[in-house]
């Protein structure tokens, strides 16, 4: 029996290649977007979803297990990037980005687990980010919606045990995906304290975006943790230097880490 997989922010970038991959491989894969109708040419029906919005993903949810009977994985992979200076990013884009990245994914999670704790089986992979391990300069909004998804997972995956629901996190690196696009960018300031160091910093972060790994090692990843019999509370996907650098974070003292991190971003 295929199983049936549910995909938040399943119409570009990760969402879009693990998609087509588990599609290739014989799941049948139901992606969602907040505008569908601009991806009717998807190898996979694209359903209308916002995790903002819990009555949407209660609907969403509901349509996909009156059609199939069952939900077998959900993949919580929406989010959205966001960068500036903490003083002077608006409380009102730190709530939107903790509404995308944290709330969104903890209703998406809340709509599932009836259907699946019903089929006394189920598995929940949370995209989050390897920037979710540090707090990182003009990106420290993102570190911190990333990092609470991280640590809400652990405390999951211990009440979710008596059902046979199985949850873990997917921490990626940078991929080459339209993530930049997408992110709220806080405006550079002319009279900004600033100005420089956040400019430097944002030029950096892009080039690293820009220079991303190819999303379908994502998509591999996410294949192999499917296939695993008791997945891990954690993975990381990236380079090795970006995985290495949560090792050197366990080992170093907190202010060479630091300085470590200073002189990566030039600050």
């Amino acid at each position: 029996m295929s199983k049936i997989v549910l995909i938040t922010g399943g119409s570009s970038g990760i969402g879009k290649s693990i998609g087509e991959f588990l599609n290739e491989k014989g799941f049948i894969v139901y992606g969602t977007s907040r505008n569908p109708d601009n991806y009717k040419e998807s190898k996979f029906p694209i359903l209308a979803l916002d995790v903002k919005d819990v009555e949407s993903i209660n609907n969403t949810v509901h349509a996909i297990i009156e059609k199939e009977a069952r939900l077998d994985i959900l993949i919580n992979n929406a989010g959205a990037g966001i960068t500036g200076p903490i003083e002077e990013i608006p409380d009102v884009e730190i709530k939107n980005n903790f509404e995308t990245n944290f709330f969104g994914p903890i209703n998406v999670i809340k709509s599932v687990l009836p259907q699946m704790r019903k089929q006394q089986s189920g598995l929940i992979i949370n995209v989050t980010s390897i920037a979710g391990y540090m707090g990182l300069p003009y990106r420290g909004i993102y570190s911190a919606s990333k990092g609470a998804l991280e640590l809400l997972t652990e405390a999951f995956r211990m009440e979710l045990k008596g059902f046979n629901i199985k949850m873990t996190n997917v921490a990626p690196g940078d991929f080459a995906t339209n993530i930049a696009a997408g992110r709220y960018h806080a405006p550079l300031l002319d009279n900004s304290a600033y100005k420089k160091p956040y400019g430097d910093t944002l030029s950096l972060m892009d080039t690293h975006v820009d220079n991303g790994s190819d999303p379908n090692i994502m998509a591999e990843a996410i294949y192999k943790i499917i296939n695993t019999k008791n997945p891990k509370g954690h993975y990381k996907v990236g380079e090795f230097m970006q995985k290495f650098s949560i090792v050197l974070k366990r080992i170093l003292p907190d202010k060479m880490y630091e300085m470590l991190l200073m002189n990566h971003y030039k600050l």
